[in-house]
């Protein structure tokens, strides 16, 4: 065996003929600990005290060894999601490590979590019967089971869309702990979930978003679909709105709050992103629908009288209480229906929204800024189409220069 060097940690020969080390080097808490390595020779420990040694020395901490998956994605969870993101994304993330996540990788050492790891994990995922997991027929009365708690498996398998966010939340877990400096590397980007592109509908037709300003002329949330249609407004950007947001001598709205279900109750939280909080001007056909909303509602509250509620919110409940978000499809469907729109989403008026303006030459920075889109990405990659009429009108040009 070859002389130690002095300070690089201390090595012998166990019983089982294994060597050991052990050295004094940099936590990722910032204190100094002492870590043991093993090795089949002697050669083996003293390279791994050395390599531990040098990158202590560099300021570089050793990977934690007590940490789980289970127990960092619970830290993860608490200490950098909830504080950082809106409810119903930590709500999002929570239900992912509750039921795919801690089940099959949480008593995993962290740091020895590897790219197979994953790649097993999403594989099973994959032929995970979630009728099974969540014991959706187990919940049903014991003569109305009908597949997998009566051993028929139905074999319901998760979609590529729910793959994609479990491994998504895995990632974005360790790209935190990674930061965090207790582990190396993130193995979650050793491994691909392929799968659809995001899509998103196409929305209205000039000639249905005309029907559709038509049909909801006698609907109490007229103003909302003028709002959605010519604003793009957000569902719960819209069911979010306060009086006091609203200017109709300066002719300008504020989008300020965001309205939304979380935990079973409902919850006013801040837009969804920073460019979401924005001022849009309100010009014709907006100003006058609001006006004509501020009336409709002056006489529902005096209609309601002592059951009246008031909460300042814009769209409300016949007695002012907030509308209930999933509660607006029983006035959309009826509309759609009309227009002839049958699987178009509220959501989509938004979509059409920016459609509309992009095919109308609006710059697209200032639809961006309308519709509040975080990046001028979202706005071109997902938002922009081209028509058959337009692609129909860019080719005679070209055709018309080349001839």
């Amino acid at each position: 065996m070859a002389k130690r060097i002095n300070g690089e940690g201390t090595y012998y020969q166990r019983k089982d003929g294994r060597w050991e080390g052990a050295a004094y080097v940099l936590m990722p808490e910032g204190t100094y600990k002492r870590r043991r390595v093993y090795g089949k020779t002697d050669e083996e420990v003293r390279q791994k005290l050395t390599d531990l040694k040098a990158n202590s020395d560099q300021g570089i901490p050793a990977e934690a060894t007590g940490w789980t998956v289970g127990r960092f994605l619970t830290y993860w969870l608490e200490q950098i999601v909830k504080p950082a993101c809106k409810p119903r994304t930590y709500q999002g993330y929570e239900v992912v490590v509750r039921v795919h996540l801690v089940p099959v990788l949480g008593k995993k050492k962290l740091n020895r979590l590897t790219g197979a790891d994953v790649r097993l994990f999403l594989r099973r995922l994959e032929n995970t019967c979630l009728c099974c997991l969540h014991k959706t027929d187990h919940k049903r009365a014991e003569d109305e089971r009908r597949c997998c708690a009566a051993g028929r498996c139905c074999k319901s398998l998760p979609s590529v869309r729910l793959r994609q966010q479990v491994h998504a939340v895995l990632r974005n877990a360790l790209e935190a702990a990674l930061r965090e400096e207790l582990i190396r590397r993130n193995v979650a980007k050793l491994v691909k979930v392929s799968g659809p592109k995001y899509k998103v509908n196409r929305g209205l037709t000039v000639d249905q978003a005309r029907k559709l300003l038509v049909a909801a002329e006698g609907d109490r949330l007229h103003a909302l679909y003028v709002l959605a249609l010519f604003l793009g407004l957000r569902r719960g950007e819209l069911l979010g709105l306060h009086w006091p947001d609203v200017d109709l001598d300066a002719k300008t709205l504020t989008v300020r709050r965001n309205l939304q279900r979380v935990d079973g109750e409902l919850r006013t939280v801040t837009p969804k992103t920073e460019r979401s909080e924005r001022t849009i001007p309100l010009l014709g056909a907006t100003a006058d629908a609001l006006r004509r909303h501020a009336d409709r509602q002056r006489e529902e509250r005096s209609h309601a009288g002592t059951d009246w509620v008031e909460t300042g919110h814009v769209f409300t409940s016949l007695i002012g209480t907030p509308i209930e978000p999933d509660n607006l499809r029983r006035s959309w469907y009826p509309l759609r229906e009309k227009i002839g729109a049958e699987g178009v989403r509220f959501h989509d008026l938004r979509h059409t929204c920016v459609t509309l303006l992009l095919h109308l030459g609006v710059p697209p920075h200032t639809v961006r800024d309308i519709a509040g889109h975080a990046a001028i990405e979202v706005t071109m990659t997902i938002y922009a189409h081209t028509s058959l009429d337009q692609m129909r009108e860019a080719l005679t040009k070209l055709d018309d220069q080349l001839r």
